[in-house]
């Protein structure tokens, strides 16, 4: 279960939210989510892989130029996983830090919270 954990982090970093392409990232949704998942952010709760994909599609259209890199390793405890990241342009200082905190169930997230450092 914890490389199962490992490997929903990383992909839904660089999937969901790096992923400019609408197609390639509703599949990595559909993949990696639950039917009924529910994505937490400072704005609010949002349910189900529409308004998943809505968000992060619209994100992605505020800085498609923008790369999501880990900060460290991600860390598995039971059915629960987190890991730390970084967005910015590409090679270049991240221009916002981040925490994701996903539960899984049956193999794939069912809840993502998604926590903002403050900007200095």
């Amino acid at each position: 279960m914890h490389d199962r954990i490992h490997e929903l982090l990383h992909r839904n970093l660089q999937e969901v939210f790096g992923e400019g392409d609408a197609a390639r990232r509703r599949k990595a949704i559909e993949a990696l989510y639950t039917e009924d998942c529910v994505l937490y952010v400072p704005l609010g709760a949002l349910i189900g892989h529409d308004a998943l994909d809505k968000f992060a599609g619209d994100l992605r259209t505020t800085h498609p130029h923008f790369a999501y890199t880990p900060h460290g390793e991600p860390q598995a405890l039971h059915n629960a996983g987190r890991l730390a990241w970084g967005s910015g342009p590409r090679g270049e200082a991240p221009d916002y830090t981040g925490l994701d905190v996903i539960i899984v169930r049956d193999g794939k997230i069912a809840a993502l919270y998604v926590f903002l450092d403050s900007v200095q």
